[in-house]
């Protein structure tokens, strides 16, 4: 049976492998050699073959670096073997696959085709075989029940549910305090190959294949607790995948959680790669991950604080033909020469605690890696610039992070001169009037922080991004936002939309009251940033309303009118279209009218009126007369009332009245809209007979959910039927039951200035709505 692996196609391979195949079946790589049992065995083999009876007292040699095995010829036979003894070999012939003493080469591949067989030299034969050292036997057993899990698929996301589950799968105690090392390193490197050598004394813990395909996929953990750390093997870089970005962004998240990382190399030469990732790591550690690292420390409440310094780094570089970085001059620093390496390519790796590098030459295999588990148990004895900590601090540190750093990376946003660009960190969300990109983290809206993006806006009229500020207020050295809107917070529902149906919207400073109507004057209305207000562009983002929005919810609050009048119509027991008009007449009258309440007979004829009789007033002494009295017309400009002539009484009339009294707050202007209202009321009041349902939809807010899409409670989830009357919330929009709508408060972001309906949740919201 051959102690060797097969040949590759590009490099020579003498590292043993067990011969006993009792556990492994041959695969497992060789970590002792018994005299007696006359093998290579694996760990698993060793144990199982030695827990006989009969055979616990075998002699064993453990298989260090460099290690000779015994001659597979003359171990077969008494022939072979010099005074008892069998030799060690010294020669492997690749052709046979069997590994030659100088006696048994000499016999067997001195003459014919085995002439020309490729032989490969091992290094001298140590001069006496050693006995297992009872730590290395003690090391073995606690490495037997060591195996690795998958932590974090290439889609980024946890395979791990929680902390208990990590704690469970690492095999250690929930209060051990440990370290964690991960390795980087382009694919084929042999990456896992390096860490079960330098952790697991050669074990196959984390899984190694001579395919062609990669066989890390995604990040996989395991726990060494010779070291107490938790060892994490990477996906190699600048392999042939899918979702490239993602993968190469969850590079970062295990490099942000580590005390050591290793990045391996076979390169006879070190390539721009290696420094290139590193710079960019480090940039991007310092833009994206210190904040959040912070966050999690005080969100999580954890008692360890996660430092905000980047891992120390050791640069394990093997080579076969060439010479190791610094070898050339012993006098310069090779620590040196690698940053002279970073700056030429204008990276500058601050984020670091250190870099070391470590090189190995191996011109025969297999590969020396004890300079490198020196130099990583040194760092690791260090606390420095990183404490131990416990499993549930590391796995809630990396669950922060790929919560808040997760999503698709479009192939449009992979970088070819950079490995983590900021589109891999920040939010994707684009401004719909300029397109910029909003700087902030990833998921940062869950935070409570709002968009923002790094350049100026431009305005579009499309999406009305423009901001108003008190101009009074700014002088004054404030700045309040003021929006346009239906109506003034002073106005009755009815008045302020008859207000606004004839002087315009509203501009109200919660200062300075109402400071514009859009049309005040009958000519020469000036635009409001001419005069009361200033502009700012800002920028309107994906979900977000526009900002000077006029709240869409006139005729909703047309609606709530009705039904109000509804409900005084019917507690009045009257004809509801002259109690309807009357209430209107006096909500909407100016104020040198005299109320319908108070006229009770006509002015000039002292006839009474009845339910059914119609009042009128004189628009130029504004007291109440019945229909006769009061058929004349007559312009009256002096009470704002225009040239066209208006209703008058006669004796108003006949005097050809003229005062010069000044408009008083325009309310006249809404009393020539009362009149169109009143001459159409009848309309209105059959439409309070009309099923609401029917013109709900019309005078819906755009921000409403649809009646037809509400179909249970937004809070409480009870579904809606006929018992069970759905209502909105003013603030949210929301379908909600009255039981979760009790409160009214004013809404004024929606234009809603006096008490109105709004749901539970809304109401507990602090400030104003």
């Amino acid at each position: 049976m051959s102690g060797h692996g097969s040949l590759s196609e590009k490099e020579i391979n003498t590292s043993p492998i067990c011969q006993e195949s009792y556990v492994c079946e041959g695969s497992g790589d060789a970590a002792f050699e018994c005299d007696e049992c006359k093998s290579l065995q694996c760990v698993q083999c060793e144990k199982q073959l030695h827990s006989r009876e009969g055979m616990q007292n075998h002699k064993r040699v453990k298989i260090d670096p460099g290690h000779v095995p015994y001659c597979d010829s003359c171990k077969r036979g008494k022939e072979g073997t010099v005074n008892g003894h069998r030799n060690r070999s010294v020669v492997r012939c690749q052709n046979c696959k069997v590994n030659l003493c100088h006696q048994c080469r000499k016999s067997t591949h001195n003459g014919g085709n085995k002439k020309k067989h490729q032989l490969t030299t091992y290094p001298t034969t140590k001069p006496a075989d050693s006995v297992v050292d009872e730590a290395d036997v003690q090391k073995a057993k606690h490495l037997e029940e060591v195996c690795s899990f998958l932590l974090v698929d290439a889609n980024e996301e946890m395979q791990i549910t929680d902390e208990g589950v990590f704690v469970k799968k690492l095999n250690c105690k929930p209060d051990k305090l440990i370290k964690v090392v991960s390795i980087f390193g382009n694919t084929g490197e042999g990456k896992s190959h390096t860490l079960n050598h330098t952790f697991f004394m050669g074990r196959e813990v984390f899984k190694t294949s001579p395919t062609q395909e990669s066989c890390t996929v995604g990040v996989w953990a395991a726990f060494d607790p010779i070291h107490k750390v938790v060892v994490i093997d990477t996906e190699g870089l600048l392999g042939n995948s899918l979702n490239q970005g993602q993968r190469t962004r969850l590079l970062l998240k295990v490099l942000a959680i580590s005390d050591l990382i290793i990045y391996r190399t076979h390169a006879d030469r070190l390539h721009d790669d290696l420094f290139k990732f590193l710079g960019d790591a480090s940039d991007a550690y310092l833009k994206h991950f210190t904040k959040e690292l912070k966050a999690t420390t005080s969100r999580c409440g954890l008692d360890v604080p996660l430092s905000t310094l980047g891992p120390a780094v050791v640069i394990f570089h093997e080579t076969v033909h060439t010479k190791l970085l610094g070898s050339d001059n012993l006098s310069e620093s090779v620590d040196r020469l690698l940053l002279e390496r970073f700056r030429k390519l204008g990276r500058f790796p601050e984020a670091f605690s250190s870099i070391k590098y470590r090189g190995t030459r191996t011109c025969s295999p297999p590969t020396d890696f004890g300079g490198l588990q020196r130099i990583l148990e040194q760092l690791l004895d260090s606390n420095a610039t990183r404490s131990p900590r416990s499993p549930v601090v590391i796995f809630k540190a990396l669950q922060a992070l790929s919560e808040r750093f997760n999503g698709e990376i479009t192939d449009d946003l992979i970088a070819h001169n950079c490995f983590f660009p900021d589109e891999y960190f920040t939010c994707s969300c684009l401004c719909l009037s300029c397109s910029s990109g909003c700087k902030n983290s990833m998921n940062h809206l869950g935070e409570g922080l709002c968009h923002e993006a790094k350049h100026r806006c431009r305005y579009s009229p499309q999406h009305d991004n423009r901001v108003y500020t008190c101009k009074a207020c700014y002088e004054d050295g404030k700045e309040v936002v003021v929006i346009p809107k239906t109506s003034a917070s002073s106005d009755s529902p009815w008045l302020g939309l008859a207000r606004y149906a004839w002087s315009g919207y509203v501009i109200e400073c919660p200062n300075c009251g109402v400071i514009y109507r859009s049309r005040q004057y009958w000519f020469g209305n000036q635009d409001p940033v001419d005069t009361v207000v200033r502009t700012e562009i800002q920028h309107i983002w994906p979900g977000v309303d526009g900002f000077l929005k006029d709240n869409s919810n006139a005729a909703q609050r047309l609606l709530d009118g009705v039904n109000f009048m509804a409900q005084s119509v019917s507690e009045l027991s009257v004809k509801p279209a002259k109690a309807v008009t009357s209430w209107l007449t006096d909500q909407i009258a100016p104020a040198y009218w005299k109320p319908n309440s108070l006229i009770l007979t006509c002015l000039k004829c002292q006839e009474v009126f009845q339910d059914n009789d119609t009042k009128h007033h004189c628009r130029a002494c504004g007291e109440g007369f019945c229909d006769a009295c009061s058929s004349k017309a007559t312009p009256v400009p002096e009470r704002g009332w225009g040239p066209a002539p208006v209703r008058v009484c006669d004796a108003c009339y006949e005097t050809n009245v003229r005062l010069d009294i000044e408009d008083e707050e325009g309310g006249n202007l809404a009393r020539k809209v009362g009149e169109a209202v009143s001459n159409t009321l009848g309309a209105v009041v059959t439409a309070i007979d009309i099923p609401l349902g029917l013109v709900k939809d019309a005078a819906r807010p755009a921000y409403w959910v649809p009646d037809q899409d509400i179909l249970a409670c937004h809070n409480c989830h009870r579904d809606f039927t006929a018992k069970l009357s759905k209502h909105h919330c003013r603030a949210c929009g929301q379908g909600v039951c009255d039981e979760c709508s009790p409160e009214r408060r004013p809404v004024p972001s929606r234009g809603w200035d006096h008490p109105v309906r709004v749901c539970v949740n809304c109401n507990q919201k602090p400030g104003d709505l």
